[in-house]
């Protein structure tokens, strides 16, 4: 029989409890990951779709660390005691407005004909490319060339 911590068993569909649950998980892994480093045991790989348990390598003296965000976020519980249900909506709100950004993203480097990773420069060109042989006044489509600036607009929204 498989036993299931308290702390994991609230109602689903509420949003501020499954927020609750989530940063306590990510304060206990980080936690752990401090841990197992200070006690040269292991690395723990901590990242929003994988979590690794990694041999332990010893740095180089005077080596910087790289600074996470995220581990400096879910090891102050402030955050865990402050976050209501407007502030867990907000993030919640946050991420799917990434999330259709980086969805639109890939539709308008489809467009193109590109995939990430791709920089501004390769966008512009291609776009050049594509508009060349695409406008109407050199015999190509209209509704195409409206799908290379939608595409354009979408990817460069400030270019020149």
């Amino acid at each position: 029989m498989q036993r299931q911590l308290a702390v994991f068993q609230t109602d689903r569909a509420d949003p501020v409890a499954l927020f609750r649950q989530h940063f306590i998980l990510f304060h206990s892994l980080y936690l752990l990951r401090a841990d197992l480093l200070t006690r040269q045991l292991a690395r723990l790989e901590i990242g929003p779709l994988r979590i690794a348990l990694l041999p332990y390598q010893a740095t180089t003296s005077g080596q910087l660390t790289e600074a996470d965000p995220l581990q400096h976020y879910y090891l102050d519980l402030s955050h865990l005691q402050e976050t209501g249900p407007e502030d867990v909506q907000a993030l919640l709100d946050d991420f799917w407005r990434q999330l259709a950004r980086t969805e639109q993203r890939a539709e308008a480097l489809a467009v193109l004909g590109l995939s990430d990773p791709v920089d501004d420069a390769k966008i512009r060109r291609r776009y050049r490319e594509q508009v060349m042989q695409h406008h109407p006044d050199r015999g190509g489509n209209t509704a195409r060339l409206q799908l290379l600036n939608a595409a354009i607009a979408a990817l460069l929204p400030d270019r020149r």
